[in-house]
C-alpha cells in the first residue's frame, strides 16, 4: 500500500481526508467503484479493503485502479509490517462499509473481530459509516432488526439506508443500497466541520431565463454549479438550506430543500417567501444565480414568426433582488454575500466589487471572471469584504464554497 501522501484532486472538500472504503460480499458491490471515484474527486486519500465474499462480485483490480492504493484482503497478510487493521485505523478519518450485507451487520452488533473489515470497524478511531444491502426479507427479519437495534443502541455505526426500489433478484421492497452519492454525502458530513448547525441558509442558482414567447427565451451560460456546490456544503456542515433554483439539470444536494425558479420575477417572490418579509426566515443569504438584469416588456402568446431583416426588442430593467434585501436589512442578519462575475480582470474586477459590496449593502462579494467561472468544475475568486481583497488560488467550487462558508460562519459566530 502506499503511503497516501497524494491524491488525484488534492483542492477537493476531503482534501487531506482518508477514507477506508470496505466492500462486502453482496452484487451492490460495483457501486463501491462509483462511490471510490466519488471519494477521490472530492480529494480523499481511499484505503479499499475487500472481503473474501468481495472478491465474488468484484476484481480487486478496479477497486486498486480506481483509488489508487493496493486492495487490502488479509489480516495475515505476511508482506504487511505490523497490524493491518489497527495501522488502516490509524490512517483513517472515517471507516464506510460498502455494501454491507446482513451478516456483516450482524457480526458487527456483536463486536465480532474474525476478518479484516470488522476488525478495522472496531479499532476505528472515527465515524464508521454503514450502507446495508439486502434482499428486503433479509432486512425485515427480526435477527436483522435487532441487529440494526443494537447497532444504534451503541452509537458507533451510522447506517445510510437501505432504500426501497428494485434488488438483484428484482423484488421491490426495503433493502436496497443507497446510492454513491448519497453515501458521498454521508461522508462529506461527517468529517465536515458542524459549525453550521442550527443557521438557515437561503441560496439562489443558477440563471434566470426571460421568455419571449412559448419557444425562446433570453438567458445567459451559468449552470448552477457555483450556487449548488455552496448548497451542499452548507448543508454538510449542519445548515438548513434552502436552495432557490434557475433551470438547470443538477441534481438536488443531499438534505436540501430546493425550490425551482425560471425568470427573475419568480425567484423574487420565491427569495421574500424563504426570507420573510422581516427577513426573519434565514440567518444567511448567498445570492450565486445569475440573474438576468433586463426582461422583454412583454411575452408573446404564441411563436414569434419572421419579419423584417431587422427587429427591435424592448426590454425593461428587472429589480435588482440582492440591493432589495440589503435595504431591507435593518440588523446584522441575515448576513448578505453576493457574487460579481465580469469581464474585467485584475484591479477593475477588484474595484467594481467594491462598489458593489457598497452599494448593495452586503457583507461579501464574491468576484470572479466569467472565463474562470462558467460551465467549469473549478472556480478562480477573490473575496471583498470591506477593505480586504482576498485572492484566492484556483479551486474546485465546492472548496471555494467552503472558503465562503467560513467567512459567513464568522460572521454569525461574531455577532
Amino acid at each position: 500500500m502506499s503511503d497516501g501522501s497524494t491524491t488525484l484532486h488534492p483542492r477537493g472538500p476531503l482534501r487531506g481526508r482518508t477514507v477506508a472504503l470496505c466492500v462486502t460480499g453482496s452484487i451492490a458491490a460495483y457501486k463501491s467503484v462509483e462511490l471510490a471515484r466519488l471519494l477521490v474527486t472530492a480529494g480523499a486519500t481511499v484505503l479499499p479493503v475487500m472481503t473474501a465474499s468481495a472478491a465474488r462480485f468484484l476484481g480487486p483490480i478496479t477497486l486498486a485502479g480506481i483509488a489508487g492504493e493496493a486492495v487490502a484482503t488479509d489480516m495475515w497478510d505476511a508482506s504487511f509490517a505490523g497490524e493491518m487493521h489497527v495501522r488502516l485505523a490509524e490512517r483513517a478519518d472515517l471507516v464506510a462499509i460498502v455494501p454491507a450485507t446482513a451478516d456483516v451487520l450482524s457480526r458487527l452488533a456483536h463486536g465480532r473481530a474474525d476478518d479484516l473489515v470488522t476488525a478495522l470497524a472496531l479499532c476505528a478511531r472515527g465515524p464508521v459509516l454503514v450502507a446495508p444491502a439486502m434482499h428486503p426479507r433479509m432486512w425485515e427479519h427480526p435477527a436483522t432488526a435487532r441487529n440494526v437495534a443494537a447497532l444504534r443502541e451503541q452509537g458507533r455505526v451510522t447506517l445510510v439506508g437501505p432504500v426501497s426500489g428494485e434488488v438483484a433478484s428484482g423484488d421491490v421492497g426495503l433493502g436496497r443500497m443507497a446510492e454513491p452519492g448519497t453515501l458521498l454525502a454521508s461522508v462529506l458530513g461527517a468529517l465536515s466541520p458542524r459549525d453550521l448547525v442550527g443557521a438557515r441558509v437561503v441560496v439562489t442558482a443558477g440563471p434566470t431565463l426571460e421568455d419571449l414567447d412559448p419557444v425562446r427565451f433570453l438567458g445567459n451560460r451559468s449552470s448552477g454549479k457555483m450556487g449548488f456546490a455552496v448548497a451542499e456544503r452548507a448543508a454538510a456542515r449542519g445548515a438548513e438550506v434552502t436552495l432557490l433554483a434557475g433551470p438547470v439539470s443538477l441534481p438536488t444536494p443531499h438534505g436540501v430543500k430546493r425550490v425551482d425558479v425560471r425568470g427573475a420575477l419568480t425567484l423574487r417572490q420565491a427569495l421574500w417567501q424563504a426570507l420573510g418579509r422581516d427577513l426573519s426566515g434565514a440567518d444567511a443569504l448567498v445570492m450565486a444565480a445569475a440573474v438576468a438584469d433586463h426582461r422583454p416588456v412583454e411575452t408573446s402568446a404564441s411563436k414569434l414568426k419572421k419579419g423584417e431583416e431587422r427587429i427591435t426588442l424592448e426590454l425593461v430593467r428587472n429589480p435588482d433582488l440582492l440591493a432589495e434585501v440589503g435595504a431591507a436589512r435593518t440588523g446584522r442578519r441575515p448576513v448578505l454575500v453576493g457574487f460579481a462575475l465580469e469581464t474585467e480582470h485584475g484591479e477593475a474586477l477588484v474595484a467594481y466589487a467594491r462598489r458593489k459590496l457598497k452599494e448593495k449593502r452586503v457583507d461579501l462579494v464574491v468576484a470572479n471572471e466569467a472565463s474562470d467561472a462558467f460551465g467549469r468544475e473549478d472556480n478562480v475568486a477573490t473575496l471583498i469584504d470591506g477593505d480586504d481583497a482576498q485572492a484566492l488560488p484556483g479551486m474546485s467550487k465546492a472548496s471555494l464554497a467552503d472558503a465562503v462558508l467560513d467567512r459567513v460562519s464568522a460572521l454569525l459566530q461574531g455577532e
